[in-house]
């Protein structure tokens, strides 16, 4: 499966998080928990290309998806796997055959090559807002909390719009924030 990706993504401290809950009167049931765990090669030959590997734990779901630049956003290959194929693969195993390992081929980069590197742990809600979905996080990684909002779009520019015009109506302090393998890598292993 594949899909463009187009977001923007704005962090948050603590009191715009808490506010921007509140706004959407966002109640326990609407939170839910997903881990993503980020693999690349030892020399970042992934990263080199400005792109990303990962698989997402949500409940008893495992899905594994490769993010590559395309255009205004990034193209996500996905690929659903069982909880034996995604327990192998944290234990060292290879990566199975699909369409994952053929992008990585394109990308001359050896799925033979990856290797895990950490996690990162999310609690998220979800709204749908103007055409587009916004998502709160709260996110752990290594020793450290962060917040962040992201807007979710098919178009680039009108997105752009109504996510800046949101941060504004509510207050909040621009700070476009790097993806979250970013701030993963730079926090815990400061490259």
């Amino acid at each position: 499966m594949e899909e463009l990706e187009i977001e923007f993504r704005n962090l948050l401290n603590e009191n715009e998080y808490a506010s921007l809950c509140d706004l959407f009167r966002l109640k326990e049931t609407d939170y839910f928990e997903q881990t993503n765990y980020y693999f690349d090669t030892k020399d970042f030959a992934l990263k080199a290309r400005l792109s990303a590997l990962r698989i997402r734990k949500k409940g008893s779901h495992f899905e594994m998806t490769l993010k590559t630049p395309q255009g205004d956003g990034l193209l996500e290959t996905t690929q659903y796997l069982g909880g034996d194929q995604a327990e192998a693969i944290f234990d060292g195993a290879n990566i199975p055959t699909g369409p994952i390992r053929d992008k990585l081929a394109t990308l001359s980069v050896s799925y033979e090559d990856l290797h895990y590197f950490g996690s990162l742990k999310t609690i998220r809600a979800e709204v749908e807002y103007k055409k587009g979905l916004l998502v709160f996080d709260k996110n752990f990684y290594g020793d450290k909390i962060d917040f962040d909002v992201e807007y979710e779009v098919s178009d680039f520019k009108k997105g752009q719009e109504i996510f800046n015009r949101f941060l504004e109506r509510n207050e909040i302090t621009i700070q476009p924030a790097p993806n979250k393998i970013e701030r993963f890598y730079e926090h815990v292993y400061k490259k």
